[in-house]
């Protein structure tokens, strides 16, 4: 039986106008170019990153009101900020230009072996071999560099907002159903490997080749799609630039420092402050870090961390009154507003449960991370970089959900019924 108290109330409430708040960031930039004298305010209201946070520090100020200052200090030092801080670092490292560089190098490579036109190829590996990548690299770096390399080399030119949204939808499933060759890479599953001891066979052969699987049907459907526009497209790789091996060798080891390192916040930031360090002694190598991007998704993910501790109250019951076949579509839709990191989480919490209804627990996680800006850790990501290419630099997560759901479906055959 449900006995939820006040702040708990209160953490609902609003956790559900965050989502609202999510869904309406569109309507706010739209409102900040037409009243300029209130544009300060409506841009901020607008920025899809700034959501959780916003909202997180509200429900703090309500547990200082209520609780006392003891109470909401405790709860706030017992969340655990590791991922948004992961996501921050990662995010900065492999956006630098050596590893965007040395991307497009290994991109360019592969798409010299595929049949067809280079900017097609190109196109077609920044959405499959990427995501897949990031079941080794962790789903926030495919992320980056996917969504960096999209951007400068596709979503820069003329194109149609409808590609631009498809690509966007297809990008943000395939990087959650992506990362599941291995079991620390997507978040979710990194949430439950460790208590239900699921290693890198058990990975591969039931999640990693439908995966696979899905994320080449995804992307050969939206090629084809697309066909017509990418043909019109010319690439101009950066990768032709003459960048010494030892700083794209010396970038290398911190990115797989800190993804070794990623469950361990004072190692990983220690590697970055000493990163900070290297790159500020060779600026003529380095464009200018995307420190501001980073920290606004960190932002909005340390809020989503602050929220979302508050749902277990009701959002545990709900899972566990459902059966194997009924979690994977009900853990599909509730991580759209939710967090996929988050239900499995509250999964692994409960002893007793069949593996049949592990699989689908994180399956229906993983196949629903891309339909919304909070459904997968990476996803703020992806948006703070690419949503300068939209109309009014910012994203319509209507559009965004609408864009994914065809990509999803295809996730759904894969898991549930091949």
């Amino acid at each position: 039986m449900l006995n939820p108290t006040a702040i708990e109330l209160i953490g609902a409430a609003l956790f559900l106008t965050a989502i609202i708040h999510t869904f309406s960031t569109k309507y706010f930039e739209h409102l900040a170019h037409s009243n300029p004298k209130y544009s300060g305010l409506l841009h901020f209201l607008g920025e899809i990153e700034v959501v959780f946070g916003f909202w997180a520090m509200i429900l703090v100020l309500f547990m200082f009101s209520i609780d006392g200052k003891d109470q909401a200090v405790d709860f706030v030092q017992s969340r655990n900020f590791t991922e948004p801080m992961f996501v921050f670092v990662i995010m900065v490292i492999a956006g630098t230009r050596p590893i965007l560089i040395l991307s497009e190098k290994i991109v360019l490579f592969f798409s010299r072996l595929l049949p067809i036109k280079k900017e097609v190829a190109i196109y077609a590996l920044l959405l499959s071999l990427v995501p897949l990548l990031g079941s080794f690299i962790t789903e926030p770096a495919a992320m980056t560099l996917a969504a960096m390399l999209l951007g400068r080399n596709y979503f820069g030119k003329e194109v149609s907002n409808k590609f631009k949204y498809a690509t966007l939808g297809v990008l943000f499933v395939n990087i959650s159903i992506g990362g599941t060759l291995t079991p620390f890479a997507a978040p979710p599953v990194l949430m439950v490997s460790n208590t239900w001891n699921w290693d890198l066979w058990f990975m591969i052969s039931n999640f990693g080749w439908r995966s696979a699987i899905a994320v080449l049907i995804n992307t050969i459907g939206i090629v084809f799609i697309f066909k017509e526009n990418l043909n019109k497209i010319t690439f101009n790789a950066s990768s032709k630039e003459n960048m010494p091996f030892p700083i794209i060798f010396i970038h290398l080891i911190f990115l797989f420092g800190v993804v070794y390192f990623a469950h361990y916040a004072a190692f990983f930031m220690s590697l970055f402050l000493f990163f900070l360090g290297f790159t500020s002694a060779y600026k003529k190598y380095q464009n200018e870090l995307i420190l501001k991007e980073a920290l606004l998704v960190a932002f909005f993910l340390a809020g989503l961390v602050v929220l979302g501790s508050m749902q277990a109250w009701w959002l545990k019951p709900v899972l566990l009154s459902m059966n194997s076949s009924e979690v994977f579509y009900g853990a599909t839709i509730l991580t759209a507003f939710t967090d996929n990191a988050a239900l499995t989480y509250l999964g692994s919490l409960v002893e007793g449960l069949s593996d049949e209804f592990k699989i689908a627990l994180v399956a229906g996680a993983v196949t629903g991370g891309g339909l919304t800006v909070i459904a997968n850790a990476p996803n703020p990501a992806g948006i703070s970089i690419l949503s300068k290419y939209f109309s009014e630099k910012s994203v319509n997560p209507l559009g965004l959900l609408i864009a994914a759901i065809p990509p999803t479906l295809v996730a759904v055959i894969l898991f549930r019924f091949i």
